[in-house]
């Protein structure tokens, strides 16, 4: 009789093991909890590399407007996200904030750990005023305070690679962890694995960023149009930054079901 391989129980094993030891964290606002098995601080050494590499393979905008827009909303929501977290009892250790406009047609925009933004002209398209941008950056940067990307990498570490150490796996799979960084920040090709994780995350990245926005004294209610422009821009396709985002009209009933706790933070923060 041929013995079974016992490689997969122990790998199982170790899996199981990590998430243990792991433990939970705690997502502000929401209070879901969330394991995440990745040093905060590698993955903000990680972010700081791959952006510098974003940035310098890219077209950067050369349109003031543009790119003081960006930046100033940045500014203002970096400083609200921080004061927001620590009125929370959250860390705000690691942030070291960078805003940049990417000359690309795309309409997207993301948040690497450590506060690295990044923001398509594409996004013009639909981002017309400042509060837009506050609508757009808003949730990415809820995405980055929620630790979505931590998440998802951990999940896709510990199913693609193992129960390994973020340290061994970049040494020893160096090119595949690139590939799940970019992904888990959805810089790169998506994950099928971790796809109905992410409407979840999207759900607790609206709410947040709606807080966030309204902390930062930008009013929450204009996310309703924006995403309701957004949902129409691409028609019977929708832009990627809509990708694995919750159907529109979902979108909206939820957003508007958390608008009066955000507009109470508007009304105090005016």
């Amino acid at each position: 009789m041929t013995s079974k391989p016992v490689w997969p129980k122990i790998r199982l094993g170790l899996i199981a093991a990590l998430l243990v030891a792991a433990g939970c964290a705690t997502v502000p606002l929401t209070g879901r909890s969330q394991v995440v098995i990745l040093p905060d601080s590698q993955l903000a050494a990680m972010a700081f590399t791959e952006y510098q590499r974003v940035v310098a393979e890219s077209t950067l905008s050369d349109d003031p407007r543009k790119v003081n827009m960006v930046r100033m909303v940045g500014l203002r929501l970096s400083v609200a996200a921080e004061q927001w977290l620590t009125q929370n009892g959250q860390s705000v250790e690691g942030y070291d904030w960078e805003f940049n406009v990417i000359e690309e047609d795309t309409i997207n925009a993301w948040c690497m750990p450590g506060g690295k933004v990044a923001f398509y002209t594409g996004m013009f398209k639909v981002a017309r005023t400042d509060t837009d941008i506050a609508v757009v950056m808003g949730h990415e940067i809820a995405h980055a305070i929620a630790r979505h990307g931590n998440e998802r990498m951990s999940q896709a570490i510990l199913f693609q690679i193992g129960a390994v150490s973020l340290a061994y796996a970049v040494r020893e799979e160096p090119s595949e962890t690139q590939a799940i960084f970019l992904a888990a920040y959805g810089i790169g090709g998506q994950l099928g694995v971790l796809l109905p994780y992410s409407r979840l995350h999207e759900r607790e990245a609206d709410r947040i960023g709606l807080t966030i926005m309204a902390y930062a004294g930008y009013d929450p209610s204009a996310a309703i149009p924006f995403w309701q422009r957004m949902a129409a821009e691409g028609g019977a396709r929708p832009p990627e930054f809509l990708s694995t985002h919750p159907a529109p009209q979902t979108r909206i009933d939820e957003l508007r079901a958390f608008m009066p706790e955000a507009m109470a933070v508007y009304e105090r923060n005016r």
